[in-house]
């Protein structure tokens, strides 16, 4: 390609899930409800956990940083669709793309490690339950969360910058409603092999690495439960993982759908549905899988709206 037609700041369009203008107003509707309610949804398990003494443990404190994760990575994608989808423009800003793509980058990770953390928690509550309060302390629960953030950070910017150093086409077209990292790489003009190494290393590490854990953590937590001699005791340890399992499975099968998808077809409508999966559906189902079999969660929300609707 000529070198008079690369830029390191091309004009990017993002071509979102269909370019049929009839659908555009019902693909409008339907993201913008969706966020709505994973804004909602995970704004009221914060309120619940905060509000609630009884709910002021390491299991709850962790869901309350999952669900303001979730707001904030729908929030990384969701709104400059509905912008261009509203103002018929398909462009994005080289800065806007590069923004997008660092806290999208960031709250995948932090997803990631909050859902390994929360299952090692799990781990300590029913393999070692005399000792829960002793290793599962407020001190050691904050310390895994700033870790959580300060490693998501500092590969989200890593990522980034590497990104800043290659070269694109004048008018480069991203198949997708959000700037993605890998496409932008495959997109690039310029050599990227430094970028696919990080790629892969830190797929490897940070996305290996985590998943071993929680599948090690599970296993141990199985062997733990299958000690039990009663039935019900079994079910009442299973059914605290329950919730945490279900995430899990969706957070791991959407990704790995999307990435082994977009490994052997580069069609952006095979992988379409996953990623809207794992970047706007997963979010929502969050408060509604955690608050449906939780007993105390619904107790905090009852008073919520109970004080709500006494005020009134």
């Amino acid at each position: 390609m000529d070198p008079r037609n690369l830029t390191r700041h091309p004009k990017i369009f993002l071509l979102g899930l269909s370019e049929d203008p009839e659908l555009q107003i019902y693909i409008f509707g339907l993201f913008l409800s969706m966020y709505l309610i994973t804004v909602l949804g995970n704004l009221l398990i914060i309120l619940a956990v905060s509000s609630d003494p009884h709910l002021h443990t390491p299991m709850y404190f962790f869901l309350a940083n999952l669900s303001f994760v979730d707001i904030c990575f729908t929030s990384t994608t969701v709104p400059k669709m509905l912008v261009n989808i509203q103002t018929h423009s398909k462009a994005i800003s080289y800065e806007g793309c590069l923004t997008q793509i660092y806290f999208f980058i960031a709250f995948v990770g932090l997803d990631n490690f909050i859902l390994t953390v929360m299952a090692y928690d799990r781990f300590v509550a029913i393999c070692h339950p005399l000792h829960y309060t002793v290793i599962m302390n407020f001190r050691l629960c904050g310390l895994l969360v700033l870790v959580c953030w300060v490693i998501s950070t500092l590969h989200s910017l890593l990522q980034s910058l590497l990104l800043l150093y290659l070269s694109f086409p004048m008018n480069l077209e991203i198949p997708y409603f959000f700037c993605d990292l890998k496409l932008m790489v495959q997109l690039a003009c310029s050599d990227t092999r430094l970028n696919d190494l990080v790629i892969y290393i830190s797929s490897v590490l940070l996305g290996c690495g985590p998943l071993a854990g929680i599948l090690y953590s599970y296993y141990k937590i199985v062997s733990s439960i299958r000690r039990i001699s009663s039935a019900q005791g079994k079910f009442k340890a299973f059914s605290t993982c329950a919730s945490h399992l279900s995430m899990v499975s969706l957070f791991y099968g959407t990704a790995l759908g999307v990435y082994l998808g977009s490994a052997v077809t580069h069609s952006s409508q095979s992988n379409a549905a996953p990623s809207v999966m794992y970047t706007v559906v997963i979010p929502m189902l969050n408060p509604f899988i955690y608050s449906l079999r939780n007993k105390d969660l619904k107790g905090a929300l009852n008073k919520i709206f109970g004080r709500a609707s006494d005020k009134d």
